[in-house]
């Protein structure tokens, strides 16, 4: 093999860099707010805390996770998280298929529609005004339904779906099987990769919507976990809670804050390392057919 240039070398670590650069200003926020979640209570006051710890306890977390109001709101988010990624891959999948199918009388006119609505939408005020006449207002289908599809995530599924052989419809249609066996039976088991991958893109907005429950939820007991997020770091005051002496201990309006943003993150991190295997590759032969 030749060896490589001494340009290709410095390329090389230059992306390198760049791309370790990149993570570090991703990370170190992050690693901030963990340092404060689980350092003591005089080095956050103080402002001594950086990336590093000062002090370790875990008094803070501890405060947060047993709180029955965080208790609740996370199982507010993960409901809607499940509910709404399962229904929104199978909406997403049942939109797709036929629209992949070149025989579909207007499916071109079809996907311009789709694409408009990718850059245009009707406003906030007609959106509330049709989430209230269908009476979903503090109801939790208000959170699943105005997210349902998603016109990006539909393209790469049925991108992918062209991607498959059509022999395998073909010989399906030859044994009698009807189109929504085809799909179910055959399609979507084929698909993993990209469903996984595009689950997870679900998954993660469904998460992380704060815009749509504070529009359509005003029920404290239907609050998800990223409003109740938004009531802590809004009005995280220890004086406040209704806690004895020594639970209070090492507690700070501050902690409480951070401590609650990890809490709330690191339940979707979870999802990642079951996915990963799926996503580049279901990514890659989505975007492109093959």
């Amino acid at each position: 093999m030749r060896s490589k240039k001494i340009s290709d070398i410095l390329m090389d670590a230059g992306i390198y860099l760049f791309l370790i650069a990149m993570g570090l200003i991703t990370l170190l926020p992050f690693a901030n707010v963990l340092s404060k979640s689980v350092s003591e209570e005089w080095a956050i006051t103080s402002g001594r805390v950086g990336i590093i710890p000062v002090g370790f306890q875990l008094d803070t977390l501890k405060f947060v996770v047993t709180s029955s109001q965080f208790l609740h709101a996370l199982l507010v988010s993960v409901l809607v998280t499940l509910v709404g990624t399962l229904l929104s891959l199978l909406v997403t999948a049942m939109t797709a298929y036929p629209l992949s199918k070149r025989e579909l009388p207007g499916s071109s006119a079809l996907i311009v529609m789709f694409i408009f609505t990718m850059m245009f939408s009707g406003g906030i005020i007609p959106n509330y005004l049709l989430i209230r006449q269908l009476g979903l207002i503090n109801h939790l289908g208000s959170l699943v339904l105005p997210a349902l599809i998603n016109v990006f995530n539909m393209l790469v599924i049925k991108s992918y779906f062209e991607s498959l052989p059509e022999s395998l419809e073909e010989s399906a249609k030859l044994e009698g099987a009807r189109n929504y066996t085809i799909l179910f039976r055959i399609i979507l088991p084929l698909s993993a990769p990209v469903l996984a991958t595009i689950g997870l893109f679900y998954a993660v907005s469904f998460w992380n919507d704060y815009f749509n429950p504070m529009l359509y939820i005003n029920s404290t007991s239907l609050k998800p976990l990223q409003l109740y997020l938004q009531d802590i770091v809004m009005n995280a005051d220890t004086s406040s809670v209704n806690r004895s002496a020594d639970d209070m201990m090492n507690v700070t309006a501050e902690g409480i804050r951070a401590a609650t943003v990890i809490a709330s993150t690191v339940p979707i991190l979870l999802v990642y390392p079951f996915l990963q295997k799926y996503f580049i590759k279901g990514v890659l032969i989505g975007s492109v057919k093959g």
